[in-house]
């Protein structure tokens, strides 16, 4: 009988995209750091760029001798609502925020505080809004960082106020990019967010597995597709993608594929979801699914990927596609802009009118096409791979352990 092998991505498989210098480097900034103990901390354990994020780089630090963890909070579908309107919040959005709304939040996280024991690690690390409190009930033995992934440029002031009475308690802030810097009492970082070249999403489809997955679907492949692949979100803009695709489809046939998916943590998706499905047609195709292997093919074969974000803390599906040599046009938001130069790997767009401008100049031009996805490529081998984001993480262990140590040890 065979059995089968389970086998866990190393540092050294990234030496074909980032060289053996880089590699040996992050082994010997690891070697400090043997059993340092870690662990993150988020609300769902799938869909969004922060799960993506988290499991691939848990793993990677385990496999240097780091003790990382990854723990996800539980909470009935009212807290959700409440943290969603907080993210929303976060990114300049509006949010009523009642007495009622604050306890349920912060009673919540106390049960979660209470089942999650956290005074035997070395760091603790609560990702974005809806874990935020958990900091205010321990005795706080080791250094505490929030890394919040939402677009912070213009916070909502009187949720900023509030969520900042917990935020002072940690003793680090790490943010996607220097806009989002805020006025506090504590150090801030910056890391962008990165992408596993090896998982189902991102590693290289034969072309027969490609074909299997859009004829699962019933994903016509005769016209050029242009798609979008997005939590269902209003700060996405799914309505906006239609009308632009609408508009381009004028000048060149094309078919539309929106793919989302519901995450635990966001009560708004089915209901974005649910907005869109009378637009469906035969050339505009909706679909809800968590399906890795869907995401490569159509990330793959598309002509165009489109992030028509309004909002963006950095959007790991704009790194997905890019590394699949495919030109995506984004919104001219947030992270995307660290992405995408404009008119070399993609295009930054800022309405429908120029999204649709832009849909229409790429699939009339092939050559085009293929220039800017070679640069795409490019863009992700150099810059937005794990292992930039887990060196980071090392240097960051390594510099609390020096300052720190004093303090907690």
């Amino acid at each position: 009988m065979v059995t089968f092998q389970p086998k866990l991505t190393q540092v050294s498989d990234y030496e074909q995209f980032i060289g053996a210098e880089a590699v040996d480097r992050i082994y010997q900034k690891a070697l400090a750091l043997k059993d340092f103990h870690v662990t993150h901390i988020n609300s769902t354990y799938y869909g969004g760029g922060v799960a993506e994020l988290l499991g691939p780089l848990t793993l990677l630090m385990n496999n240097l001798g780091i003790k990382a963890g990854w723990r996800v909070i539980q909470g009935a579908p009212d807290f959700f609502s409440i943290t969603k309107k907080m993210h929303n919040g976060l990114q300049g959005g509006k949010i009523n925020l009642t007495k009622r709304k604050k306890r349920i939040y912060e009673e919540i996280i106390y049960e979660n505080a209470a089942r999650n024991h956290l005074n035997d690690h070395d760091m603790v690390i609560v990702h974005d809004p809806q874990p935020l409190p958990m900091i205010n009930y321990y005795q706080k033995k080791c250094p505490w960082i929030w890394r919040c992934h939402v677009d912070l440029s213009r916070p909502n002031p009187e949720l900023w106020d509030y969520l900042s009475t917990f935020i002072r308690n940690y003793n680090a802030v790490i943010l996607s990019i220097e806009e989002y810097r805020q006025k506090l009492p504590i150090p801030q970082l910056f890391f962008l967010p990165a992408i596993d070249p090896f998982s189902i999403k991102n590693r290289k489809m034969k072309e027969a597995d490609i074909e299997e997955r859009l004829r699962y679907y019933k994903i016509p492949t005769d016209l050029p597709l242009v798609v979008q692949i997005s939590r269902f979100d209003r700060w996405k803009d799914p309505e906006g993608v239609i009308k632009a695709f609408k508009i381009a489809r004028k000048e060149v046939d094309c078919t539309l594929v929106l793919l989302g998916n519901v995450a635990t943590d966001d009560p708004e998706g089915a209901e974005v979801y649910e907005s869109l499905l009378n637009q469906k047609e035969e050339r505009i195709i909706i679909l809800s699914h968590e399906d890795s292997s869907l995401v490569n093919a159509l990330q793959t074969r598309a002509a165009v990927v489109l992030q028509k974000s309004l909002r963006e803390g950095f959007g790991l599906t704009v790194t997905e596609a890019l590394w699949k040599g495919t030109p995506v046009i984004g919104g001219n938001v947030g992270g995307i802009r660290y992405q995408i130069k404009d008119g070399v790997n993609g295009f930054l767009v800022n309405s429908v009118e120029e999204t649709a401008a832009r849909i229409a100049q790429l699939l009339k031009d092939p050559k085009l096409r293929s220039q800017m996805g070679e640069k795409a490529r490019e863009t992700v081998r150099e810059k937005f791979l794990l292992t930039r984001l887990l060196e980071q993480y090392l240097d960051l262990f390594n510099s609390f352990e020096t300052v720190f140590h004093y303090k907690y040890k």
